[in-house]
């Protein structure tokens, strides 16, 4: 993975400071930058911005001081300039903290995710704990029937190289023995790419129930450090599972962190991004 500059929008707030942990420990790891963005609403207020983002870059340098730190302020409002600026500095990834339920439902909210969506880059929510030692160790995939889903691969198996990390894929209960068949092509796929890569992985089915429920349940049994899902409808992050999961996954109970991927264009012969 190609990772340079990481961007870190920030409020200066506790989860903000544990964005700033998770995008130093990133960046040591593949020698890269991190750029702590702060968003203002008026020319007014850059001058007490500068001050506040000059305490988070110190406190960044104090959580890892090989990785170069630099800031940014934008004037403006963080639906559309998180995003543009990732484009203007060609970020690699973002990471950003939220406040659990409320806090996200204020950041995203009727906006629809746009925070997100808005994002040309794979993007990374945390919440309060800070990453393990050790990193990424355990990342879980839901995968479902959806081509797109396997593009998440390419992301999560550079992420899993980086930190010889295993990934555990999840799967839904299909009882349809057409859209099972397709699943289990779906799913010996994504082991087979992994395998390929020398990247562990192991899967597991949703039993009955809520999906999303089983689906963090299973991943603090299994003390997954990252769950990656895709964005895969206007206003969603889990497709055929609905676009009233998402708040519940971003804010899990866990604090697991979750890697959200912007889907690419499919070819119009049906392929996923890998089928080459």
């Amino acid at each position: 993975m190609s990772l340079k500059s990481i961007l870190v929008p920030t409020d200066f707030t506790k989860e903000a400071h544990t964005a700033i942990n998770h995008a130093v420990e990133l960046a040591n790891t593949i020698n890269g930058e991190v750029i702590l963005l702060h968003v203002v609403e008026n020319k007014e207020d850059v001058e007490p911005a500068k001050a506040k983002l000059a305490e988070e870059q110190k406190l960044a340098n104090e959580m890892e001081g090989s990785v170069p730190v630099k800031t940014m302020i934008r004037i403006g409002n963080i639906f559309n300039d998180i995003g543009d600026s990732a484009a203007e500095i060609n970020a690699s990834m973002i990471i950003m903290g939220t406040h659990g339920a409320s806090g996200w439902q204020k950041v995203a909210g009727s906006h629809a995710l746009k925070v997100v969506t808005n994002s040309s880059v794979p993007f990374v929510i945390v919440q309060n704990d800070m990453m393990h030692v050790g990193g990424y160790d355990k990342i879980m995939i839901p995968l479902d029937l959806h081509n797109e889903t396997k593009q998440k691969l390419e992301i999560v198996a550079d992420m899993a190289k980086y930190f010889d990390s295993e990934v555990h894929i999840f799967t839904p209960k299909e009882t349809d023995e057409f859209l099972r068949h397709k699943l289990n092509g779906n799913i010996a796929w994504a082991k087979k790419y992994l395998a390929e890569k020398g990247i562990k992985s192991a899967t597991h089915v949703s039993e009955k129930g809520n999906f999303v429920k089983n689906m963090i349940s299973t991943a603090q049994d299994l003390e997954i450090d990252l769950i990656s899902i895709m964005n895969l409808q206007k206003n969603s992050l889990m497709g055929m599972f609905g676009s009233s999961y998402e708040q519940s996954i971003i804010t899990n109970d866990g604090q697991i962190p979750v890697l959200c991927v912007n889907p690419k264009v499919v070819s119009s012969a049906g392929g996923s991004v890998f089928s080459r």
